[in-house]
């Protein structure tokens, strides 16, 4: 891969089109929501000892998290662009590798974009970084946080077609 793609997510059109309509539900019907809990809430008196009203606000903190995170992943999103299918890998694909001896299959890319139940390695973290480029039958090395040298051998890499 010639470009850089620091900052790119890629994502199924599937995928974007799940995210986006969190994110308008979020922006739309569902700030409303929280902002009826609050006034609701804010309604029952005396703030300090008013445990709805700060549950709400809390609640309220988390969904405009979430609507910042969907927002800078919607923008640097790339869509429907799967990765071809030659084997090497990269974010976008469906990883089968032998990790210190133990085979497990992931996605290389981002959470988001992936099934609830598969396992899902950042192309930024020490296995993605190590495995990034390589094809079945090579082998890498990396680092684990608490400094343990592991192997993982490439098995195969297929595109993902979430």
């Amino acid at each position: 891969m010639t470009e850089t793609r620091e900052n790119v997510t890629w994502l199924t059109q599937e995928a974007f089109d799940r995210l986006q309509h969190e994110l308008d539900y979020l922006t739309g019907e569902g700030r409303a929501e929280i902002v009826s809990r609050i006034e609701a809430a804010r309604e029952e008196g005396d703030l300090k000892e008013n445990g709805g009203y700060h549950a709400a606000k809390d609640e309220q903190g988390k969904r405009e998290a979430r609507i910042r995170q969907l927002q800078q992943l919607l923008e640097s999103a790339e869509v429907g662009q799967a990765p071809p299918d030659d084997g090497i890998v990269e974010p976008g694909m469906l990883v089968t590798a032998r990790v210190d001896g133990d085979e497990v299959r992931f996605l290389l890319g981002s959470r988001e974009a992936a099934e609830e139940d598969l396992e899902v390695f950042s192309e930024k973290s020490p296995l993605g970084a190590a495995i990034n480029g390589k094809r079945a039958g090579e082998t890498a090395t990396y680092a684990t946080p608490k400094g343990k040298e592991l192997t993982v051998e490439i098995i195969e890499a297929k595109p993902y077609a979430g």
